[in-house]
């Protein structure tokens, strides 16, 4: 019966040990290639091809970076933010609570979206609503995965 018991825990522990822990899809470091925002009844396109945006999802925290093409040579078009936080994902709800940011009116709030992963693209849509600062627009952003 101690063999058999031993047996057991010998194959649960090899099984615990080789188990793979399931891939979460959004995971990873995303470049922005397409985004749009609709405030009211206006629809527009927000993406800066003059800028580039990454977005880094670890299994519990997210950042993005966002700069300018042209290394902040030009002053007068030089761009830099960041921002990040943790996060939640429940099936398709991905909800980022905004902890770090350099407008710091916006740290400190829950943005609610959706989000689709197909291959090595990350699709996000959701609602950036900020109350005192009259922020109430609908967003879509288009990633697609670093290698």
């Amino acid at each position: 019966m101690k063999k058999i018991i031993s047996i057991l825990i010998l194959i649960l522990a090899i099984s615990a040990c080789t188990s793979e822990k399931k891939q979460n899809p959004i995971e990873g470091t995303w470049r922005l290639v397409a985004a749009e925002t609709t405030e009211k009844d206006s629809t527009f396109s927000t993406f800066n091809s003059k800028t580039k945006m990454i977005k880094i999802i670890n299994d519990s925290h997210f950042a993005f970076f966002n700069h300018d093409l042209n290394n902040g040579k030009d002053s007068t078009a030089a761009v830099f933010f960041g921002g990040g936080g943790k996060y939640t994902l429940k099936d398709s709800i991905y909800t980022e609570n905004l902890e770090y940011f350099n407008n710091r009116q916006w740290e400190n709030n829950k943005f609610e979206f959706t989000v689709k992963v197909k291959n090595d693209t990350l699709i996000q849509k959701g609602i950036e609503k900020i109350e005192k600062l009259g922020i109430n627009r609908i967003i879509t952003e288009k990633y697609i995965r670093e290698k």
